[in-house]
C-alpha cells in the first residue's frame, strides 16, 4: 500500500488503524453536524459524541487499544478521570493495562462516606488523566489539580478527541482538524 502525506496526516499503511477508529465513529453516527452548544458554552458546527460511541463495546475496545499504544513509552501507576465521559474509557484502559483507577466526582457526596472520588491516589503515584473530548481543557485541568493535591503526579493527559482549543497539549487519538478533513 502506498502512503502519502496530506496536511501532515499520513494516509495509508502507517495510520491505518487510526483511520479505522475514525471510520467507526463516522459509521456509528456520533460525529454530528449542525448547531451545537458545547459543555464549555461555545457554539460549534460539529459535535463528537464519544459518550454515545463508547456504549458500543467494539468501539470502546478499539479506543482503549489505541490508548494503550499511545501510552507505551509512558511509565504510570494509575489512571484518573472525572465522571461521566471518561469513566468507561478509563475502566477499559484499566482492564487493558492492569492499572488501578480513580474516578473523581464532579461534586463531593453529602451522604455515605462523603468522598470526592472513588479509588485512591498514593503519594508519588504517576497518573494518566483520561478524557473523552477535550475542548477548553477545563475539566482535564481540574482532574490534574485534584491528582496533584492528592499527592500524585500527572505524567500525561490522553483524550479520544482533542478539539485543539486548550493549552494542555494532550495525547489524543484524533484531532478535530483530522475529523473535519476526513469525515
Amino acid at each position: 500500500m502506498n502512503t502519502k502525506r496530506k496536511n501532515n496526516i499520513c494516509i495509508g499503511h502507517e495510520l491505518e488503524k487510526m483511520s479505522e477508529l475514525l471510520e467507526m465513529l463516522v459509521n456509528s453516527g456520533v460525529i454530528k453536524r449542525g448547531e451545537f452548544i458545547l459543555s464549555s458554552g461555545k457554539k460549534s458546527g460539529i459535535y463528537i459524541d464519544i459518550k454515545q460511541a463508547v456504549t458500543d463495546p467494539v468501539i470502546l475496545e478499539k479506543i482503549a487499544g489505541e490508548m494503550v499504544k499511545k501510552l507505551e513509552s509512558i511509565d504510570f501507576d494509575r489512571i484518573a478521570c472525572i465522571e461521566l465521559g471518561g469513566v468507561p474509557i478509563a475502566v477499559a484502559l484499566s482492564l487493558k493495562t492492569s492499572k488501578p483507577l480513580v474516578i473523581f466526582r464532579k461534586a463531593r457526596k453529602d451522604y455515605g462516606a462523603q468522598e470526592d472520588r472513588i479509588g485512591r491516589i498514593e503519594d508519588g503515584d504517576r497518573v494518566v488523566v483520561v478524557e473523552d473530548v477535550i475542548t477548553t481543557g477545563k475539566s482535564a485541568a481540574g482532574v490534574v489539580e485534584r491528582v496533584e493535591k492528592s499527592g500524585g503526579m500527572v505524567v500525561a493527559v490522553i483524550a479520544v478527541v482533542d478539539r485543539e482549543e486548550s493549552n494542555l497539549n494532550p495525547i489524543s487519538l484524533l484531532k478535530l482538524s483530522e475529523i473535519l478533513e476526513k469525515s
